[in-house]
């Protein structure tokens, strides 16, 4: 008899018993429905509560720990059964009490880095039982192969865990828990495949060239100083030549004003180390060094400067300097030091306005190459003489000076 003829025979046979089952079988619809509602109200609020605000990569750690963690317990649930010989119920409750010991780790070494901004002992404790679950589970397989897997996959679990661990702690305090000192960027840098700041190709180039320019001018400048041989001085102006060819023809040094200026910066450093020696940094735990040095006012009227035994006076006012491109000032800069290194030789250390009205510079400019120059060893002796035999401290405005030496310092000669 086909299934509704027995339903429809049913029902005329049976009437009230068919009520009560239309009864049930309705409460049972509406109980349903109720309960597929709460279920849908609780999984929307647990989304927008803990899924939406977290980002893709924290939501898809969860689901790839979550599946590591699985593929470890059915790998205790072997292990029991064959090893430990548990059945029944007390299989059931007893085979993952690792992976539940190492979830519990996980989420109190989750609270402590909210709090402690550190791990702490759960951290290890997380990778120790992972571990060992690792090892126990391996234990039972079947394979080489199997034994890897199931070796691996708490591994995986407990990886991603520090991975995410690592990227909230970096977003909560905003730094990393330690700076390696061996990276492989550190390692490119370090044999020279790599570039430190963010320089293209062209501008490191360029800068190793001006720099080999200035090493190379200094050193033909010191075998000059100590009296070198004329073989030693023809190489080492051969070499200044050809490294000053090279970065005219690769770094554009002929027509580039930035780069020159550069090449500039470089020879003035590399010509003036020796008044490093001379220098007094101020002690940054004194209690003189913590309070304001007082500078003087600069005034807008002209200053007068003395200019020699004839009493006569420069006026010149603090206007700033001219600008003059760069070619020009690298003149007045060659200029201006060869007039020094002149004056130097007839036992003379010329004042700021003498090296201005010489070359033509600004005075202001005078005094700072000046400031620079007269560190140097040999104006450094002149003018320690001139203090010692006649206690007058440098300042680049008192008259000249003359000894029995025919010694002037800061002024002009005797036959000027």
């Amino acid at each position: 008899m086909p299934p509704i003829d027995q339903i429809t025979t049913f029902i005329s046979d049976q009437p009230v018993g068919t009520i009560i089952i239309c009864v049930f079988a309705l409460i049972l619809l509406v109980l349903a429905f109720f309960v597929f509602r709460a279920a849908y109200r609780a999984g929307t609020r647990f989304f927008h509560r803990f899924v939406a605000p977290r980002p893709v990569e924290d939501i898809l750690t969860i689901v790839a720990a979550s599946i590591a963690t699985g593929v470890s317990a059915q790998g205790m649930w072997r292990f029991s059964g064959d090893v430990l010989g548990f059945d029944g119920p007390l299989r059931f409750l007893l085979f993952a009490f690792i992976e539940v010991a190492v979830i519990t780790s996980a989420v109190r070494a989750r609270r402590n880095m909210r709090e402690n901004y550190s791990a702490g002992i759960d951290g290890v404790a997380v990778w120790a039982l992972t571990c060992l679950t690792a090892v126990l589970s391996s234990m039972d397989a079947r394979s080489l192969a199997e034994a890897i897997f199931r070796l691996a996959a708490p591994l995986v679990a407990a990886w991603l865990w520090e991975r995410g661990m690592a990227i909230e702690r970096h977003r909560i305090t905003g730094r990393s828990r330690i700076n390696w000192r061996i990276t492989p960027e550190r390692a490119l840098v370090r044999i020279g495949l790599a570039e430190v700041s963010d320089r293209t190709a062209s501008e490191v180039d360029a800068h190793r060239r001006l720099t080999r320019v200035a090493l190379a001018a200094k050193r033909a400048r010191a075998l000059r100083e100590a009296g070198a041989s004329n073989r030693k001085m023809r190489a080492a102006l051969l070499k200044l030549d050809r490294a000053m060819d090279r970065a005219v023809e690769h770094s554009g040094l002929a027509v580039d004003s930035a780069r020159q200026e550069a090449l500039l910066s470089q020879i003035g450093a590399l010509y003036n180390t020796a008044a490093l020696i001379d220098l007094t940094p101020p002690v940054p735990w004194s209690h003189e060094a913590q309070e304001p040095i007082a500078r003087p006012a600069v005034s807008a009227a002209p200053v007068i400067l003395l200019a020699d035994d004839d009493d006569e006076e420069l006026q010149l006012l603090d206007a700033p300097s001219p600008v003059v491109d760069t070619a020009q000032r690298a003149a007045q800069m060659r200029a201006a030091r060869e007039y020094w290194d002149n004056q130097i030789e007839r036992k003379f250390v010329p004042r700021a306005t003498d090296i201005a009205h010489e070359t033509g510079i600004a005075v202001a400019t005078a005094r700072e190459y000046r400031a620079l120059w007269k560190l140097e060893p040999r104006a450094h002796a002149l003018l320690e003489a001139a203090y010692n035999e006649h206690g007058i401290i440098d300042t680049g405005t008192f008259p000249a000076i003359e000894t029995e030496h025919v010694l002037t310092v800061n002024g002009s000669s005797p036959n000027r």
